[in-house]
């Protein structure tokens, strides 16, 4: 199934669905605006958003912070994410788009839930809210409320690592170990939300603001793919992403996946392990930690 959209086919997608039958599959496009510096993006979103666009609020319905111990953006339930599903109008059948106006980054977040979820067809769309607009596409003000969908969710259709495993990926030999955050997190040189600096001892510095171009789309697959094998994925070992709570390594799974490489999420992220304080923390730019 593909996984991006550019916008001008997302634009003629919509314009031709404004004469469907009613009950017919349509393009459904999820707003994820959201940043750790503004994490309620609606202000942002009512403001002007792609026509018959949903807002979707990643913190209230992509994370449960009622599990306790789980990191800073735990997964929703199933029933919790259904119940959201449902909200957003969307139908078994469906196309959905998640998009933002970060490249991607936080509507990663949707399309990875909506892959574990078993939700057929979704995409993320390319170069997000700046692509949109650079193409002279129109916005839409205001709310949209969408007629509640039917469609489920069954989770399991995505692969997840818990510590453990992530933490034996990162063991030499183990697997690959890939950390989606800004080199300097990982290197321990800032921290600006959890309790320790640094990285998982074994894991590969994988910023994703790399699997982008000067424009914030993606790379094609050849690029990523080269960058990814330069990382240590050799297609031979499994591989798993976090971050720092499990949001933008969703982008990273995307970026693997169309570089052509399976990837697991690692939900829990950083902001899990450095709260383990039981499990060591390495620093520098090298998997295992300066000497």
């Amino acid at each position: 199934m593909p996984i991006l959209i550019d916008p001008a086919d997302l634009a003629a997608r919509l314009e031709r669905e404004w004469d469907a039958p009613v009950g017919a599959p349509r393009t459904r496009v999820l707003d994820v605006r959201w940043t750790l510096a503004e994490p309620d993006g609606s202000g942002a979103y009512r403001d002007g958003h792609v026509p018959g666009a949903v807002y979707v609020d990643l913190d209230g319905e992509l994370a449960d912070h009622a599990a306790v111990g789980e990191g800073r953006h735990p997964l929703p339930s199933e029933a919790a994410f259904q119940r959201a599903m449902r909200r957003w109008g969307l139908r078994d059948g469906d196309t959905a788009v998640a998009m933002d106006d970060a490249s991607g980054m936080s509507a990663a977040r949707a399309w990875w839930l909506l892959r574990h979820a078993g939700f057929g067809d979704v995409r993320i769309l390319d170069g997000g809210l700046a692509a949109w607009r650079a193409a002279g596409l129109p916005l839409e003000r205001g709310d949209v409320v969408a007629e509640p969908g039917d469609a489920t969710a069954r989770f399991g259709a995505m692969p997840v690592v818990d510590l453990d495993e992530a933490d034996a990926l990162g063991a030499a030999g183990g697997g690959v170990l890939l950390d989606a955050r800004a080199g300097e997190r990982y290197r321990g040189e800032v921290e600006p939300i959890d309790p320790r600096a640094g990285h998982i001892p074994g894991a590969v510095s994988a910023p994703t603001a790399e699997n982008l171009d000067g424009g914030g789309r993606f790379l094609p697959a050849a690029a990523l793919r080269a960058r990814f094998a330069a990382l240590g994925v050799d297609g031979a070992r499994p591989v798993a992403v976090y971050c720092g709570s499990g949001v933008t390594a969703a982008h990273e799974v995307a970026a693997l996946e169309l570089a052509g490489v399976e990837a697991a999420l690692y939900p829990g992220s950083f902001s899990q392990w450095s709260n383990r304080f039981e499990r060591p923390v390495a620093t520098g730019g090298a998997p295992g930690g300066d000497a």
